[in-house]
């Protein structure tokens, strides 16, 4: 039996593509958080890649985005190229056969926006500049 169901946040815009046939075919990321933390009380994530095909893809294409958390329901397969360098990759990927979306596209978007906002204010700040003014330092705070 081979079959898979998680839930998860898309790492990005999924990537809708047609053959030359003209069948379509979307391939996308799903950060799928793990049960337990690490030794740091982080929780981790496992990154799957995913890929969706015909009218299905289409319509998953138009109705998620980076962040949008669904559901995906699919089998695990494994094929393999020889890169330029002669080596034999091998790739899993889970093929959907069905999806749920479990939130509102406004949520979703919502979600979107306040992890952008998060990561811009946890971005580090530079502690020479003072937003183009002058800094005053006395001769008592330098160190020589």
């Amino acid at each position: 039996m081979n079959k898979a169901t998680i839930i998860g946040r898309l790492t990005r815009d999924p990537d809708l593509k047609y053959t030359q046939s003209g069948i379509a075919v979307a391939a996308f990321t799903v950060a799928v958080n793990r049960r337990y933390t690490n030794q740091q009380g982080e929780r981790e994530a496992d990154f799957i890649n995913c890929v969706i095909w015909r009218k299905a893809a289409e319509i998953f294409c138009n109705y998620t985005h980076k962040g949008s958390l669904v559901g995906v329901d699919g089998h695990l397969q494994t094929r393999s190229y020889e890169a330029q360098d002669g080596h034999k990759v091998f790739i899993t990927e889970l093929v959907i056969d069905e999806f749920d979306f479990l939130e509102t596209r406004k949520k979703s978007e919502q979600q979107t926006q306040a992890t952008q906002e998060t990561s811009q204010q946890n971005q580090e700040v530079d502690a020479f500049t003072a937003n183009g003014q002058q800094i005053d330092i006395s001769d008592d705070d330098l160190p020589f």
